[in-house]
């Protein structure tokens, strides 16, 4: 097969993304050798502003800074007597009166960046804002203790750097079932026929090619272990309900897959925040619940942990075209039926102790949340993962 014919055809694999080799060397590895615990992680990509999602409503120097842009104290869901949520955030609240909700404020790192596509980076190598990594933490995991390749799934058609490793890769996908009919293409197996090439030897070439061929035998037992369940939930018409609707039904068919990985973007609200992040939040909070309520009727809810982070938070003062700007602390869900601290896990920030820049003062290391779930959920050595000691936390 010539290079160009390659490179023209392998456009079809772009939603596949494999480990590059032991597929098959491992894919009778029973799942018990992983656990049975599952963590299901919610990006919420541009940076959603916490200051109007868990709402200081009793604060003077909030609705001073936010004249235009603050929740009105009508509106807010009454959560303590200081503190609430963004009304939209209605199917939320009653997770947290059921006790399945941990809200952790303040949540950050030292020396901020305020750079989308830097701060992300951070988030999800778990690196020094000062270090660069080409691996996520996930992927570090899965280099330490995926025995599998779909020991993690992101439910999109690319992998974040958060799912890379040095060795092993997550899986992405959006439906198991156009993963499996790919895997299946005459091309596919084609490919098995040219493992020898001499392109094969060129770095991306060959990564991409080897990932391929080794992708047939894990889109098949993706797709038929999670085809044994259907979903009777509605789950809403949007893309993130799609990706919560994939995920449950991963979960509720028993996949030997350990960390699944989802997304809600459109956060950067510099303008016309108001009806943006209402719209937003919806989204989430509808998706999430309906999620729980799935997972709970296939009785897989106990052993799910669900982490939701944006990559910072958004400035205390709002700017001049109804929006804010680019912030550093933020606030961070944990959502499961094992919290040891259900609740608002920690007080507020004080507004009137800003940073420099005007920002609200980191408070928690968002590695210390990381190292709880790798040693406390996950029950592997944080410490290998995160090429670093940090403090474990008690909300689980």
């Amino acid at each position: 097969m010539d290079r160009r014919k390659f490179l023209k055809q392998s456009s079809l694999a772009s939603g596949l993304f494999f480990v590059p080799s032991f597929v098959k060397a491992f894919e009778n590895v029973a799942s018990s050798s992983l656990g049975f615990k599952r963590l299901v992680i919610v990006q919420l990509s541009g940076g959603n502003d916490g200051l109007n999602t868990i709402v200081p409503f009793q604060n003077d120097t909030y609705y001073k800074e936010r004249a235009t842009l603050s929740i009105a104290k009508r509106d807010v869901l009454r959560l303590t007597d200081e503190v609430g949520l963004h009304p939209s955030l209605a199917p939320l609240n009653r997770l947290y009166d059921e006790g399945l909700l941990t809200i952790i404020n303040n949540v950050g790192y030292p020396n901020p960046n305020r750079s989308h596509f830097r701060s992300m980076d951070i988030w999800q190598t778990a690196v020094d804002s000062n270090e660069y990594s080409q691996s996520g933490w996930i992927g570090r995991y899965l280099d330490h203790y995926g025995e599998v390749p779909y020991s993690a799934i992101q439910i999109d058609e690319s992998l974040s750097l958060a799912m890379k490793g040095e060795t092993n890769n997550a899986i992405a996908t959006q439906d198991p079932k156009t993963l499996y009919n790919l895997s299946r293409d005459p091309y596919f197996k084609n490919l098995q026929n040219h493992k020898n090439d001499p392109h094969l030897s060129e770095h991306n070439l060959g990564y991409l090619y080897k990932s391929m061929i080794e992708a047939h035998s894990s889109a098949k037992y993706i797709f038929e272990t999670s085809k044994t369940v259907s979903s009777k939930k509605e789950y809403p018409k949007n893309k993130f309900g799609k990706q919560l609707k994939t995920t449950a039904q991963f979960i509720n068919s028993h996949l030997s897959t350990k960390v699944y990985y989802a997304s809600l973007n459109g956060f950067d609200t510099h303008s016309n925040q108001l009806a943006t992040q209402g719209r937003l939040l919806t989204q989430y909070a509808e998706g999430i619940e309906t999620f729980v309520q799935d997972l709970k009727a296939g009785g897989t809810f106990n052993d799910t942990l669900i982490l939701t982070f944006s990559e910072f938070g958004r400035r205390v003062k709002q700017n001049a075209s109804s929006g804010t700007d680019h912030g550093t602390a933020n606030n961070l869900f944990i959502i499961g039926n094992q919290l040891r601290k259900p609740g608002l896990y920690n007080n507020m920030a004080n507004l009137d102790d800003l940073d420099g820049n005007g920002d609200l003062k980191f408070e928690i290391d968002f590695r210390t949340i990381y190292a709880t779930v790798l040693n406390k959920w996950l029950d592997v050595n944080d410490e290998k993962v995160l090429n670093k000691s940090f403090k474990q936390l008690d909300f689980i």
